[in-house]
């Protein structure tokens, strides 16, 4: 039986917790707190489609009672992982993969990535400080997962699913391994849609476009999607950053399937939808800050591409964060650039 540890079972961690469960995998997660309270009394409960299923997993705030695993599925925030690096040791075996199912620029964008610049084989400061993951874990363990649903958890050791059930799957360097086909059909044995791809990135950055312009207007005025797309000025802001966005992926290989305006439609189209940053702001916790802005920001100085667009909006959201007391960098993406050279 395949041994898999959701590490962070929150929303998106606890429904591939859920899946996996119903796939036939030997589950287990790391939680902590309330939630981790209530999966040991009773379970973790998915509520999906109007209808409840519980599953009995093996929930634990301390990996060293879980042992050695076949995947570690990530399910933690981007940027709450580097601190906790030296967790994961008791997880790992010689051969565990490590799936950071994540938003943003993930850390080991760079191994195997042949973009032909000085940034292969490295990490970004502003995603990974210090290279914590890619020295911690290993970017040889990891394989790449774009995310798609969209849940929540209205009470603790519940996860509710509100839509989408895409985990799009791929190796750094484009393989299609038995370890990566392996994790691909234990997700869709649980019900969920995980194809593998070759050209991960390109997904990779199809999303960040929207999550490095939408999500950010989204937390500073509160607006939905469909609200930011409708209105003119805001419409043009979105373009303008993803035209700058669109340059940088560029720059290190990504191709864009879809062109700027389909993009924004895409988001207009999604009626009543705030992005999780906007929730985070809603809800008083940390923001995703770097992973969906300040690491592209980096790229753009590394590869001298002028993002004057996105510095503007960076600015405000980093101001947001720092007054409510949701963003807490004590280093700018300057100083994390010039750490990283």
């Amino acid at each position: 039986m395949t041994r898999v540890c959701v590490f962070g079972a929150g929303a998106i961690g606890g429904y591939l917790a859920a899946s996996l469960a119903r796939a036939g995998a030997d589950v287990s997660i790391v939680a902590r707190g309330s939630h981790l309270a209530a999966i040991q009394a009773n379970g973790l409960k998915l509520i999906k489609d109007g209808e409840e299923t519980v599953w009995r997993v093996r929930a634990s705030s301390d990996p060293r009672d879980l042992g050695e695993q076949d995947f570690v599925i990530v399910g933690m925030k981007a940027h709450a992982v580097p601190p906790v690096v030296g967790q994961f040791a008791p997880l790992l075996g010689k051969d565990t993969a490590v799936v950071p199912a994540v938003n943003g620029l993930p850390w080991w964008y760079f191994h195997g990535a042949n973009t032909g610049t000085a940034l292969d084989e490295t990490w970004l400061e502003s995603i990974d400080p210090g290279g914590a993951q890619w020295k911690g874990l290993g970017p040889e363990r990891a394989i790449g997962c774009v995310v798609y649903p969209a849940c929540d958890v209205p009470e603790p050791g519940v996860i509710h699913h509100s839509k989408g059930d895409r985990f799009t799957l791929g190796e750094p360097n484009g393989s299609d391994t038995e370890r990566l086909r392996l994790l691909s059909e234990l997700l869709i044995a649980g019900g969920l849609r995980a194809p593998r791809k070759a050209r991960l990135r390109d997904e990779i950055w199809i999303k960040l476009w929207g999550n490095s312009s939408f999500n950010p207007v989204s937390a500073l005025t509160g607006a939905s999607l469909d609200v930011i797309g409708a209105d003119p000025a805001c419409r043009g802001l979105i373009h303008d950053i993803m035209v700058e966005c669109k340059a940088i992926g560029e720059a290190i290989g990504a191709r864009f399937g879809v062109t700027i305006e389909q993009r924004i439609q895409g988001g207009t189209d999604i009626v009543g939808h705030k992005p999780s940053t906007r929730h985070d702001v809603e809800l008083g916790r940390p923001t995703e800050i770097d992973p969906l802005v300040s690491s592209v920001q980096e790229l753009a100085r590394r590869l001298a591409i002028a993002t004057p667009t996105l510095d503007i909006v960076a600015a405000l959201l980093r101001l947001q964060g720092q007054v409510l007391g949701l963003y807490s960098r004590k280093q700018n993406i300057e100083n994390a650039i010039r750490a990283a050279s």
